[in-house]
């Protein structure tokens, strides 16, 4: 099993909507690879603002419970982050999915969960499949 489950808002959104087209997917994975879920700041903003007022409080929950958590400091990735947008700037590439993209990079032995299937074109340290899982 995996150290380290990384998630991006889609999958944040489709585990606290059930009228997400993914959310049995997200349900199941969540049962899978259960908290905590590593993210980062950009991702939180992006899954208040599809979530909306109704999800707020569910996402504010998972926050304070700590089964997500934010491992990423983006202060200290500016470089690698903004390059990763250039190299991706076709796809493109946002600054939610370069910073999850340089996650992978620095924690060991980490899986992805999301719903965005942008993360199999990728790549991280260049050339490397980003390990990760999407729905079906």
């Amino acid at each position: 099993m995996a150290r380290n489950v990384l998630v991006d808002a889609g999958f944040v959104v489709a585990l606290l909507s059930s009228r997400d087209n993914h959310h049995q997917w997200a349900v199941t994975q969540a049962s899978n690879l259960p908290p905590p879920w590593s993210t980062c700041e950009a991702v939180l903003s992006e899954a208040y603002h599809l979530l909306g007022d109704r999800g707020a409080p569910s996402l504010g929950a998972l926050l304070h419970r700590r089964a997500l958590i934010i491992s990423f400091d983006l202060a200290e990735n500016i470089e690698p982050v903004t390059k990763l947008m250039e190299k991706y700037s076709g796809v493109p590439m946002s600054l939610a999915d370069a910073c999850l993209v340089r996650m992978t990079e620095r924690l060991a032995d980490a899986i992805f969960l999301t719903t965005d299937e942008d993360f199999r074109i990728y790549r991280r340290h260049n050339r490397q499949v980003i390990p990760c899982l999407t729905p079906k």
